[in-house]
């Protein structure tokens, strides 16, 4: 029971029994029964006055609770004259203008940490506390290339990106380097933070691409320069001296083996042009082009070397005209050296498909599946599974995709095709 209606119940029991014993002075003395009904008549509104001055903070009490509740840190009272009641007032006037201005703080610290991770240039995904993601930031979509709609509100495990599998159980604070389908790589930093006394986690991902294609290239290109420089200088002389030696020997024997070496000198030079034809890659030229065409001119290009070794080699091309700004040259270099590879992987009976979207061409074939070891290393410099191979073509590929803002990937597929993806950016 409410202190304020015990209160009440005391002082009705109270003057009940006064006035009961008021009527009984009656019987015997009538002034004194009415000077009694003067005083019972001036208690009561003593009574009444002291129940409104202890109802009076509680009434504020009240609505200040509500304001409260409502998160309405505006209200704030006025002082009554009431000593006990005014300093009661002034109590809750400052416990809401803190509230009031802590508030004010964190909206001012929320939005600013909205805008820096809107602007982040790393993609950023926070989990709540059941681990489903509650916040994506462009870059996280841009990176994903999924929505905001299709990530929010699911595990990380859950929204079937092959990147996000991986970290679905990553412990925290362990920075991570993770390479994709082709030759991206992210360097991941799973971290953790406490959220109302429990803790949240978020994920960092950034893509190392481009910095580390750069950073291979600027190590390998000055290997490469140095090399071609030497080869070159020492080539010359030799073939010079080997040439006056050719023309001035008069056994056949011998000239015809100071001209093999002269060759093998000559293609020694070629070979090291082509690794430094890697670092010289110039800057691509884009034109509109109407790559149904390009792909159908490979195809006829590398027919010949199909046929040759009984295997199918096969375009798809949509019926409408698929134009990308390009660079013509360097694309079908890259075009060349897939479905080379392709061919090298396949045997005879295997095929070979060149399926062209308006947003997407993949090179296909159901040859044997690339090891994981071996995919990681793929884009690689220098890395190849061929016997002679130089460890050039994905090489120069992967920058010649990268120059054009080009996505891609190379993977092997449950429906055992391997597939080389080349996207255009939407």
């Amino acid at each position: 029971m409410k202190l304020a209606t015990r209160y009440l119940l005391y002082i009705l029991a109270l003057h009940t029994v006064l006035v009961g014993l008021v009527w009984q002075v009656l019987k015997t003395n009538k002034p004194i029964f009415i000077a009694s009904e003067g005083v019972l008549v001036v208690s009561v509104l003593v009574a009444w006055g002291i129940y409104r001055t202890f109802r009076q903070p509680a009434e504020f009490i009240r609505s200040g609770i509500e304001a409260i509740r409502d998160q309405d840190f505006t209200i704030k009272f006025v002082p009554t004259g009431n000593a006990e009641v005014d300093e009661l007032i002034r109590v809750y006037n400052l416990m809401i203008d803190q509230l009031r201005l802590e508030r004010t703080r964190q909206a001012e610290q929320q939005h600013f940490l909205d805008k820096l991770i809107e602007a982040a240039p790393i993609a950023l995904l926070i989990l709540d506390f059941d681990g489903r993601i509650s916040t994506v930031n462009p870059k996280a979509e841009q990176l994903l290339g999924l929505s905001a709609a299709v990530l929010l509100n699911k595990p990380i495990d859950a929204t079937g990106h092959r990147l996000l599998d991986k970290l679905a159980n990553q412990p925290t604070d362990k920075p991570l380097t993770i390479r994709g389908q082709g030759a991206e790589t992210y360097q991941v930093l799973p971290g953790q933070f406490v959220d109302r006394g429990f803790r949240r986690r978020f994920l960092f991902i950034d893509d190392r691409t481009a910095d580390i294609a750069e950073t291979e290239k600027k190590a390998y290109g000055k290997v490469i320069r140095m090399m071609a420089h030497e080869v070159n200088n020492s080539i010359g002389a030799v073939n010079s001296i080997v040439a006056i030696a050719e023309r001035e020997q008069p056994d056949d024997d011998l000239r015809q083996a100071l001209r093999v070496a002269i060759d093998r000198n000559d293609r020694l030079n070629q070979f090291m042009h082509r690794f430094a034809d890697v670092v010289r890659l110039p800057t691509p030229h884009l034109v509109p082009t109407d790559l149904a065409a390009l792909v159908q001119n490979v195809a006829r290009l590398m027919q010949p070397q199909a046929a040759a070794r009984a295997i199918a080699l096969r375009p798809t091309l949509p019926e409408k005209t698929v134009v990308w700004p390009i660079d013509v040259t360097q694309i079908e270099q890259v075009l060349v050296n897939v479905v080379k590879n392709a061919l090298d992987a396949c045997r005879a009976g295997h095929a070979i498909e060149l399926l062209l979207t308006p947003r997407q061409l993949q090179i296909r074939n159901n040859g044997p599946a690339i090891p994981e070891a071996v995919a990681a290393q793929l884009f690689n410099p220098f890395f190849s599974t061929k016997p002679d191979g130089q460890g050039i073509g994905l090489t120069l590929s992967r920058d010649i995709l990268l120059n054009h803002g080009l996505t891609f990937s190379l993977q092997s597929q449950m429906d055992g095709w391997t597939v080389f993806t080349i996207s255009y950016p939407a």
